[in-house]
């Protein structure tokens, strides 16, 4: 069985620093591209940032270049980090990590086939 399960959330004032981790299982990842995704309440759910397979290139989601950065570890089951840096009230939202085939520019993966979804973990950044 699939499973993404991310932590790492919580509340930090502007400015401040989070990381996020997401542990894939269920099957063999090291092959896929992951991915954040954030949707803030009342708003449509946008990509962040994204990791190829492979070299591991990058690709950021204009809102957060410079701030946030992207990582992964394939050792065992893969782990997909997101740190967020310089924190703004403005990234509050839930951030859910995905998994899929391949890392778009923009920072989001393309969700065609042979995807999956966690379950989300809230990130509140207060003023």
């Amino acid at each position: 069985q699939v499973q993404l399960v991310e932590s790492g959330g919580g509340l930090v004032q502007a400015g401040g620093s989070l990381r996020l981790s997401c542990a894939a299982s269920g099957r063999t990842f090291s092959s896929y591209a992951m991915g954040w995704y954030r949707q803030a309440p009342g708003k449509e759910r946008e990509g962040v940032s994204c990791i190829s397979s492979g070299h591991g290139s990058t690709n950021f989601a204009n809102a957060v270049k410079g701030r946030f950065t992207i990582s992964r570890d394939n050792t065992k089951n893969t782990v997909v980090y997101l740190q967020m840096n310089s924190l703004k009230p403005e990234d509050t939202a839930v951030y859910s990590c995905a998994t899929a085939l391949r890392c778009l520019s923009n920072g989001e993966l393309e969700l065609l086939e042979d995807y999956y979804w966690g379950q989300g973990t809230q990130v509140t950044v207060s003023a």
